[in-house]
């Protein structure tokens, strides 16, 4: 496995992780779950991702009976969370990033993670109805009182990320260290346009997730829907239409076709792919089994089959084409 640092940071990821977002929030129990984390951690996978939001507080709760029941020595790996849309509908503690909200957030998930502190904490989406200094206090309050080691932001627009990062600087706060953005071959305008520059320049870290575009890269959409897929969940309804677009499938069946030359499935030139990124420090995978996961794993010895001929290959495949819209 390789480990890079978290941008600027001094901590090491590594450079595949695993998350949990479907996996445990829906689809797994603790014994399967701790046959997933044994299977990362063979292939030397450190960083583990959840949120409170997955499965309303399931997947963190999941994530946590399984760390304890494996007995990792806590020091040996890098755990990750994100708060914002929390697990109870009621007013200043839904959809928010106010102070309230943030400090028992933060609580609630170390509880139910049964760990004194998370290595990662992430504010999940961008709020515009709190002011920023307040959840940048707040965020710089949690890293202070040791419940959580660096912070950062999830989907937040460049300007608020530089914005948060000025303010930490003037009032001589923790500021943002990470951001965890989708990237994919089809979803990259973000990370190598909007993201980039602020990585240079603030030293940006970058956790990515959904390297597959929530499993099109596979190419088990080409031909509709699969009964267990993701489509096909009750509550994916929202995500089916575009794992069915046609154009997206026709791009999918190309990159199969370059797999194919090089001797690999297309997940793993797609996940490799990501990881070729300098500006990447992790990219979370998110595998239902773990010979699905051993399979996504062996994507780290890919990356040196990408060479330039194959980039510019892909580039004339997935450059310009319309993007999905979630």
């Amino acid at each position: 496995m390789e480990y890079r640092r978290l941008g600027s940071a001094g901590l090491k990821v590594s450079v595949l992780s695993y998350g949990t977002w479907l996996t445990f929030a829906e689809q797994a129990d603790v014994v399967d779950a701790c046959q997933m984390l044994m299977t990362a951690r063979e292939h030397g996978v450190n960083l583990f991702d959840t949120a409170d939001v997955y499965g309303a507080g399931h997947a963190e709760i999941v994530l946590g009976m399984a760390l304890e029941k494996l007995s990792w020595d806590r020091a040996t790996y890098v755990l990750s969370t994100k708060i914002f849309c929390g697990t109870r509908n009621s007013i200043n503690m839904h959809r928010t990033l106010n102070r309230k909200y943030l400090m028992l957030a933060i609580d609630e998930s170390l509880e139910r993670l049964r760990t004194p502190f998370v290595d990662l904490i992430f504010c999940h989406c961008p709020d515009p109805h709190t002011p920023l200094e307040e959840t940048v206090w707040a965020m710089s309050d949690i890293i202070a009182s040791g419940k959580a080691h660096y912070w950062g932001t999830s989907g937040w627009p460049v300007e608020r990320i530089s914005e948060a990062i000025a303010i930490a600087d003037h009032l001589h706060l923790r500021k943002p260290v990470m951001e965890q953005p989708e990237y994919n071959l089809i979803r990259r305008n973000k990370v190598e346009k909007e993201y980039a520059p602020l990585c240079r320049s603030a030293g940006l870290g970058l956790t990515t997730w959904s390297p597959l575009a929530s499993g099109l890269l596979t190419g088990k959409y080409v031909s509709g829907a699969p009964i267990e897929s993701r489509a096909a969940l009750p509550d994916m309804h929202w995500l089916r239409n575009q794992l069915l677009d046609e154009h997206h499938n026709m791009q999918t069946t190309q990159l199969s076709i370059i797999a194919e030359r090089i001797g690999v499935s297309a997940a793993q030139l797609a996940i490799a792919w990501c990881a070729t990124n300098p500006l990447v420090s992790s990219v979370i995978l998110g595998a239902r089994t773990p010979a699905q996961l051993n399979e996504n794993l062996l994507s780290l010895q890919v990356m040196k089959h990408i060479s330039s001929e194959v980039e510019n290959q892909l580039d004339r495949i997935f450059v310009g084409q319309h993007v999905l819209e979630y």
